[in-house]
């Protein structure tokens, strides 16, 4: 099994983005929101949102995608075979962690 997280699991362009906000699909919590939308390859897909408004400083952005990476990287032969966009709602710190990681799984495992 293949634990990496290469380039093909991965949103990239605009318009990958586009036709999973078309589907219109999401669910959300306290610190997250999920959209997702059907693909047609054998393995999910991830793109993530983390806005200025939310986390101002980079480091701090640059924490939360990389927490929301491992969990993917970790878990993605657990998901449905779908493109993910995870926008982020509230900050969270290393002292949040495992509250941010449970929220997480609870919205990306259906």
């Amino acid at each position: 099994m293949n634990n990496g997280f290469d380039r093909r699991y991965r949103l990239l362009k605009a318009d990958e983005f586009s036709s999973v906000f078309a589907f219109r699909r999401s669910k959300n919590n306290a610190y997250f929101q999920v959209f997702w939308g059907k693909n047609n390859l054998d393995y999910p897909r991830l793109g993530l949102i983390v806005a200025k408004k939310v986390a101002k400083k980079a480091h701090e952005r640059n924490y939360m995608k990389r927490t929301i990476r491992e969990w993917f990287r970790c878990h993605k032969h657990e998901l449905v075979h779908a493109d993910y966009i995870v926008r982020s709602k509230q900050k969270f710190e290393a002292a949040h962690h495992n509250e941010a990681i449970l929220a997480l799984s609870s919205l990306l495992k259906r």
